[in-house]
């Protein structure tokens, strides 16, 4: 039987037939065994735009290393993980400038991720958030 979470309406998105529900709902534990392992942890850093790690799991430092340029070190091996950036507010206070993050492995660095912000003028430094699946 289909879910009851996948027919409440929702603003702005179609409602998915009955088939379609169900069917997803079969998808649920059919997992692929491809990807990460059972043993995957979620960690995050919230870094601002000085470089300083403010708060993460996992994280264990961040360093600007040039304007719009970081690297943020965790606490075991993320080369193969997946990466998501976000510009955003080191603390609870207002919005961060608007800006674009890039996130990739750190060269030569297998617990460390590269992070690059860019305003509409090239390099520029912005907080961020990082969350890696690892």
């Amino acid at each position: 039987m289909p879910s009851r979470r996948a027919r409440r309406e929702t603003t702005g998105q179609p409602i998915p037939s009955m088939r379609e529900a169900a069917r997803a709902d079969t998808e649920i534990n059919s997992c692929s065994p491809v990807g990460l392992p059972a043993t995957a942890r979620m960690l995050f850093a919230v870094v601002d735009a000085d470089g300083k790690l403010v708060r993460g799991l996992g994280a264990t430092s961040a360093t600007r290393l040039a304007a719009g340029m970081y690297q943020v070190a965790f606490d075991q091996d993320v080369a193969g993980a997946a990466y998501v950036g976000t510009v955003g507010p080191a603390t609870a206070d207002g919005l961060a400038p608007q800006g674009v993050i890039t996130v990739a492995p750190r060269s030569g660095i297998a617990n460390a991720v590269f992070v690059e912000t860019h305003g509409t003028s090239g390099h520029v430094d912005r907080p961020f958030h990082l969350a890696v699946l690892a």
